[in-house]
């Protein structure tokens, strides 16, 4: 069982990630749309505990933190961001196209479209006769895709082990939730799929992790998909670069205050799960430990570019 003083653990390896990447932007050893999850941490550390190796994580463009809580490498994953050949796709990939074959994990850039790779391994694990489940994660904007419907349309005609995880931070880009849905929660349309629906509070653990939880055991046991949409806030821009001037400074500033690490750390002091003095003292190592590997990644090689076009074409013999 995953106790609150893991998930805590979990959310500042998640954090410290998170900013270690924010190094490489201005000094351009990352290119392209760098995407952090910075806030959103709760959600991500909510599903460690209930996915094994052989169930399927799909992702999205902000995908680091879910790639933690399934078990990627993180000293692999970072190197890959950071575009060296010690990374998980040899440099190749980057940050928006992270995959782990062995654990099942992949990211794509396009959204909503980690959904139907979902219903896929879904329906691959029904074929196999296996009990385990395919999870999609998703933004608030994915959800007015057409992936997405169709996909969850046929996850409920099947009943199909595959449970969705939409992370609403009020924002499709510069887009505000309220702009773009008919409803006022993704969870409530789960019934016209046939699917389980709740929506919880994304900046807090315990709830996302119980919620999460009874979604995993319902897709094993044949009770078909789930959906959760879990509610939080996007601490930075869209993307690193962006003016981010759709939102007001104040709203920014008084969102910014409810912080899932703040409340988690403060409900590991109230149950006395840890003292102050531990949790400092943790806190430092995992700052150590992550700004380490980032100087080791940092001193490794970019890949060879005269092998640029390796994995684009088939080649002869393959």
């Amino acid at each position: 069982m995953t106790s609150l003083l893991d998930r805590y653990g979990y959310m500042l390896w998640m954090r410290e990630f998170e900013l270690a990447c924010l190094e490489g932007v201005p000094t351009r050893e990352i290119h392209g749309e760098l995407h952090t999850g910075i806030g959103q941490e709760a959600i991500a550390a909510g599903l460690v505990g209930s996915l094994r190796a052989d169930d399927a994580l799909c992702s999205t463009h902000r995908n680091h933190l879910h790639a933690i809580a399934k078990g990627v490498d993180m000293r692999a994953m970072l190197a890959e961001i950071f575009e060296r050949e010690t990374g998980l796709c040899g440099g190749y990939g980057g940050h928006m196209h992270l995959m782990d074959p062995k654990l099942k994990f992949s990211a794509t850039g396009i959204v909503g479209a980690g959904v139907p790779v979902a219903l896929g391994h879904a329906y691959a694990a029904r074929l196999k006769n296996s009990d385990a489940v395919a999870v999609a994660i998703i933004g608030d904007g994915a959800v007015n895709t057409g992936a997405f419907h169709e996909a969850m349309n046929l996850a409920g005609v099947l009943q199909l082990p595959m449970i969705v995880v939409v992370e609403n931070n009020e924002w499709a880009i510069s887009v505000p939730f309220e702009a773009s849905s008919p409803t006022a929660t993704v969870a409530e349309r789960a019934p016209a799929w046939a699917a389980s629906g709740v929506k919880v509070d994304g900046n807090d653990v315990e709830k996302v992790a119980e919620a999460f939880e009874q979604a995993v055991n319902k897709a094993r046991s044949g009770g078909g998909p789930s959906l959760i949409e879990a509610s939080c806030y996007r601490f930075r821009g869209h993307f690193e670069g962006d003016a981010d001037t759709y939102r007001s400074q104040q709203e920014k500033q008084e969102r910014r205050q409810i912080d899932p690490l703040t409340i988690t750390r403060a409900l590991v002091l109230e149950r006395n799960l840890a003292t102050a003095s531990q949790l400092e003292a943790m806190e430092a190592s995992v700052r150590s430990a992550v700004l380490e590997m980032l100087a080791q990644v940092r001193s490794e090689p970019h890949p060879n570019g005269e092998h640029a076009l390796r994995h684009v074409f088939v080649e002869a013999g393959n």
